[in-house]
């Protein structure tokens, strides 16, 4: 992963948002020798940029309350990767900086060492914040799913009078001759049963042929 980092550091779309000052154009330089695409804006926006993969942010505390809504988390939203420029280490000004999310911090005066390690930290860290977000949200579909799947088996249990491992079987067979997830299949039968107030949402003929089914044969 570390490889495929450093390889994809070039072609990286910046977004600065610095004073348009001198180590504002100093930044830009830096970037450009590394590789990256850059875009300058001040003073702060209400939003970053939609192509920005990563923005560096002058934390001016003149500008906390503007930094605060342009980095507020927002619903379905993937943040960029940011990096914090900072001029001062007080509290107030590292509170800022933790609230925005940085995962790097650059100091000022600005020099030329230092921004591609902060870059290739705050980018590995990122990624690696994106690839445990998705497979949280896996492991929460999965569960979710699981969930469905045992309330729909209570569902035709209580509705089929069948044993749960009746309408597990029944659950499954349904599926694959819909060819569908069981999990979609047991989110409508519950679905259903909310509809009709408890009513059954497999065929009894489906139910009856579970129950013959000989134990074990989920085929």
């Amino acid at each position: 992963m570390a490889i495929q980092v450093l390889r994809d550091l070039r072609g990286l779309r910046v977004q600065v948002i610095h004073p348009p000052d001198a180590e504002g154009q100093s930044l830009v330089d830096q970037f450009h020798r590394i590789g990256c695409l850059t875009e300058t804006q001040w003073p702060v926006p209400d939003e970053f940029s939609p192509t920005a993969d990563v923005v560096v942010l002058a934390i001016e505390y003149e500008a906390r309350e503007k930094i605060r809504k342009l980095t507020r988390q927002r619903g379905g939203q993937i943040q960029p990767t940011i990096i914090a420029i900072v001029g001062y280490e007080d509290p107030s000004t590292l509170q800022i900086v933790l609230e925005s999310g940085a995962l790097a911090i650059v100091e000022r005066p600005i020099r030329p060492f230092g921004l591609l390690s902060n870059l290739t930290v705050a980018r590995s860290l990122w990624l690696q914040r994106m690839d445990a977000e998705k497979r949280a949200r896996k492991l929460e579909r999965r569960l979710s799913g699981m969930q469905q799947v045992q309330k729909a088996k209570s569902i035709l249990m209580n509705s089929q009078n069948i044993s749960e491992e009746d309408a597990y079987g029944m659950l499954r067979r349904q599926a694959m001759a819909k060819r569908m997830a069981m999990e979609d299949l047991a989110a409508a039968i519950i679905n259903a049963n909310d509809v009709l107030g408890g009513g059954a949402a497999i065929p009894k003929d489906a139910a009856r042929k579970s129950r013959l089914r000989p134990k074990g044969d989920d085929a």
